[in-house]
């Protein structure tokens, strides 16, 4: 099969999935993979549908078969550190999320994930820096700065929290949660 018939077949993979037909995507995705191993997308489009399915094995391998194609690619990683919450595992979650942050500390679903598990294994101090790796690339991202300050308040670092949540009260005056939080200090 040629480039194009993957980016076809991946396409329409995507397509489907976004429609919530589960079985169409996963055939679509399958020919995608068949065509071209080279890519992580399609195997990322099938890890989905199994989670969706509930079929965690399943999607674990596919996650597995999606880093084999990109060792650089963060989304794997995220991933399979959301399974590895979901089978209570915060430990292994916590490196897996860290990974991808080092490839993409843009990466959301990582950096939610790694603040979780950090306050599940006393580890909240840890995930300050990558928070911080964050706003460096965008600033004004107000749920990560308030995310930050919860995390200063919690470790008892009320200056900090307070310096965070001024900062979204100056883009966003009307911002509730950090007034609440604020009032809290």
């Amino acid at each position: 099969m040629s480039n194009l018939d993957y980016e076809i077949n991946k396409e329409l993979g995507e397509c489907y999935l976004f429609m919530g037909e589960l079985d169409k995507a996963e055939e679509y995705y399958e020919k995608a993979c068949s065509s071209n191993g080279t890519h992580a997308d399609p195997y990322l489009g099938l890890a989905t549908i199994y989670v969706q399915k509930g079929e965690l094995d399943k999607a674990k391998e596919f996650y597995q078969k999606a880093l084999e194609a990109e060792k650089d690619n963060d989304k794997p990683y995220a991933g399979l550190g959301l399974l590895e919450v979901e089978a209570n595992n915060q430990e292994k979650a916590f490196e897996l999320f860290q990974q991808a942050l080092k490839l993409n500390p843009e990466n959301l679903i990582a950096l939610y994930g790694l603040v979780q598990a950090a306050y599940t294994l006393n580890r909240v101090k840890e995930s300050i820096a990558y928070l911080e790796n964050y706003l460096k690339l965008d600033p004004n991202k107000i749920e990560i700065r308030y995310t930050l300050a919860g995390c200063f308040y919690s470790l008892g670092e009320k200056e900090k929290a307070q310096k965070e949540l001024e900062t979204i009260l100056s883009q966003d005056p009307g911002n509730k949660n950090a007034q609440e939080l604020l009032a809290k200090l």
